[in-house]
């Protein structure tokens, strides 16, 4: 079986200028990284500003699960799908991190003969973003720590302290420090650690933001700590937003590159979604809405997690309506819900699949219900499916009026998409786009905004805030931030915080240890469960089997 990165590599690429063409991007707002990936200028944006929007399609997924489900290869190649039913069609997809790409999920560019390219480049450095990010994070850091070595006129409390530094790996030795060690001339000593750059609150500062003014407004609202007697020290009280965004000025474009098929693809962003907020950006998103007719884009892991954030984050900032859902399920995937062993996924099991069959239908409810949006469940195939397994798939989305579909687009590519493309462009044609609504609404205080997630969303009985996570959420809305949507930072392997709960769970209670401003960002985040900010590498890393010949072709980055 071929692998992603040799059919990657075995493709003729069209140069990004002609992908630019034809999108109507013109070569001054185009800025090329080599050949076969570029830049767009962000003030093609207000050149744009009469154009009306095309149809947002959100691809999502149910509860991730080692068997895997394909969100990215879903979007890509339903992309492909509708260009080829003769549809002006973009793909709107996050940036991949480092740390899955050399720890265990691999490259994150779709797979099969549905990927973006060239994905070696989009996997690993790409056109820097994730090093802007992360030197921009961490000048703050260090501006921080200067200012208490030069005295601290701001009062910053050393306990109080809440900004971390981030790098972009997994490096589960660097979640915790002591930094400043070696006497006076080194700084001051103090308790610290690292966030993955995906994590950091100016990955979703970026994401979030406009234009330049709005970047630098968002950093300059980031909080680094808290004085004795509670005020909150900015990176604006430390005069850093400006040099930030400097840092930033070129980050903020977003990537153009294109698919197998040559489907434009807006690639921007890339917050995680178990900790982050899970969403490209919105430039990015915006951008393909306004040169496209149709603009297929994705939120991170589960339903629950990378949908419940695009939803009620980021079409809550931008004002975004989207049009229809595709949740992508795979038949092994859901036998694993249902019980079955990983090394038995291969084989027929009715029973195992109906006890896993609720898990997608709860996510399924979740769009159609809570949100009021069409949906159709793509199926992404595997040789092992049998026709009983997926005609029971099917009836058992049938019967909560929801079509599924049969997904080939791994093997088949655009080809293999254009079923799930015609049913997604019945449902934007016919589907109910008006009647969008948020899970909570902006007024309710954050404990009941929490609540409203574990309880509509998860379907749990509700969250336990521990005490000093209720007395931060008090401290929280005094300071004014009780109007802001939260972000859950929950584990994305069950709908619960117990990663060991699959399916569908019931009867459980949503621990939340702690709650964040995110003040830049412009939403409170939750931290729940045993969730970290910083991963670690796994026994037998990915980057272990990654290499470059004499001649500098990559090889292992599936």
């Amino acid at each position: 079986m071929e692998t992603d990165i040799a059919i990657a590599q075995s493709a003729r690429l069209a140069p990004i200028s002609e992908i630019a063409s034809g999108l109507g991007i013109g070569p001054e707002y185009l800025e090329p990284y080599g050949p076969y990936k570029a830049k767009v200028d962000f003030r093609l944006l207000d050149a744009l500003a009469g154009r009306p929007d095309g149809k947002l399609i959100l691809v999502t997924a149910i509860t991730p699960t080692p068997a895997g489900e394909g969100k990215t290869t879903t979007t890509v190649g339903l992309a492909d799908g509708l260009r080829r039913l003769g549809k002006k069609a973009a793909a709107a997809l996050r940036e991949p991190s480092l740390g899955p790409v050399f720890g265990v999920k691999g490259g994150a560019a779709g797979g099969g003969y549905a990927q973006v390219v060239p994905m070696e480049d989009i996997n690993l450095h790409f056109t820097g973003d994730f090093h802007a990010i992360g030197a921009a994070n961490n000048l703050l850091a260090a501006m921080l720590d200067n200012h208490l070595y030069q005295g601290n006129v701001l009062g910053l409390d050393p306990r109080r302290i809440t900004w971390r530094r981030a790098v972009d790996m997994n490096d589960r030795q660097l979640r915790g420090i002591v930094s400043g060690l070696g006497g006076r001339v080194n700084g001051f000593p103090r308790e610290d650690g690292f966030d993955i750059t995906v994590a950091s609150e100016v990955m979703a500062v970026l994401c979030l933001s406009r234009d330049i003014p709005d970047l630098k407004a968002r950093l300059g609202r980031i909080i680094v700590g808290y004085t004795a007697d509670e005020k909150a020290v900015t990176a604006a009280d430390l005069k850093a937003q400006g040099a930030m965004a400097a840092l930033l000025k070129d980050a903020l474009k977003p990537n153009l590159v294109q698919t197998l098929e040559k489907t434009p693809a807006f690639v921007h962003g890339g917050p995680f979604a178990n900790i982050a907020h899970g969403c490209n950006s919105i430039m990015a998103t915006r951008m393909a809405l306004k040169l496209s007719d149709y603009t297929v884009t994705e939120a991170g892991f589960g339903a629950d997690l990378g949908a419940e954030k695009f939803f009620d984050i980021k079409c809550r900032i931008a004002g975004l309506t989207p049009d229809a859902v595709v949740v992508v399920a795979s038949i092994r995937a859901l036998k694993h819900h249902g019980g079955a062993a990983r090394d038995a996924l291969g084989t027929e099991n009715l029973a195992a699949l109906e006890a896993g069959l609720p898990n997608l239908l709860r996510h399924i409810e979740n769009i159609t219900q809570v949100y009021g949006l069409p949906a159709v469940t793509a199926i992404n195939c595997f040789p092992t499916d049998s026709p009983a397994e997926l005609a029971l798939v099917e009836s058992a989305c049938r019967a909560r009026g929801v079509k599924a579909v049969l997904s080939e687009v791994w093997a088949r590519g655009g080809a293999g998409g254009e079923a799930l493309a015609r049913e997604v462009l019945r449902l934007c044609e016919e589907g109910a786009r008006g009647h969008f609504s948020f899970c909570y609404d902006d007024a309710l205080p954050l404990e009941e905004k929490i609540n409203a997630i574990v309880k509509r969303i998860y379907r749990g009985d509700g969250a336990v805030l521990l005490p000093a996570a209720r007395k931060e959420a008090q401290r929280l809305e005094a300071l004014g931030f009780g109007g802001l949507p939260v972000c859950m930072a929950k584990t994305q392997y069950s709908f619960s915080d117990d990663p060991l709960l699959r399916g569908a769970p019931e009867g459980f209670k949503v621990t939340v240890r702690s709650l964040k401003a995110a003040a830049g960002a412009g939403f409170v985040v939750a931290l729940t469960g045993d969730i970290m900010t910083m991963p670690g590498l796994p026994k037998a890393p990915a980057a272990e089997r990654i290499d470059v010949d004499a001649a500098g072709i990559i090889t292992g980055l599936f």
